[in-house]
């Protein structure tokens, strides 16, 4: 099973051949800015298409603190990614509270761990919308 790094680089080096599909999801590389660094980090993510837009969910696994990627996000919405063969820039934002009960429920039919991580934590989940810069 492929996961972190060697998930990744599978990923990038066969267009999303091996990786994409994992686990009975499907998984989109994201690409951020480090926010102290300013280093790119790849972080391979579950995901569900929300129109032309694509969501995925910052639990960092129900831990306290917000996942890298998602803080990166924070201090800059632009990124890239990758769903198989794709490569694109989008913005980042986190979805809204109208928004989130319908992105959260598409996203925990697919991988529906993500209720036991919002349990272990009183931090709020966020969804974030990945939407294409055209």
């Amino acid at each position: 099973m492929l996961y972190g790094k060697e998930h990744v680089e599978r990923y990038q080096q066969t267009g999303g051949a091996e990786g994409h599909d994992w686990n009975g999801t499907t998984v989109l590389l994201l690409t951020t800015r480090g926010r102290r660094s300013g280093r790119p980090y790849t972080t391979p993510l579950i995901y569900q298409r929300y129109g032309d837009a694509y969501t995925v969910v910052a639990s960092n696994g129900g831990a306290t603190e917000h996942p890298d990627w998602y803080a990166n996000l924070l201090a800059d919405p632009e990124a890239e990614v990758q769903v198989k063969d794709k490569l694109f820039k989008a913005r980042a934002r986190t979805a809204t509270d109208e928004e989130k009960p319908g992105m959260w429920g598409a996203m925990t039919r697919v991988w529906p761990d993500y209720d036991n991580y919002q349990q272990k934590t009183d931090r709020p989940i966020p969804v974030v919308v990945l939407e294409p810069v055209t």
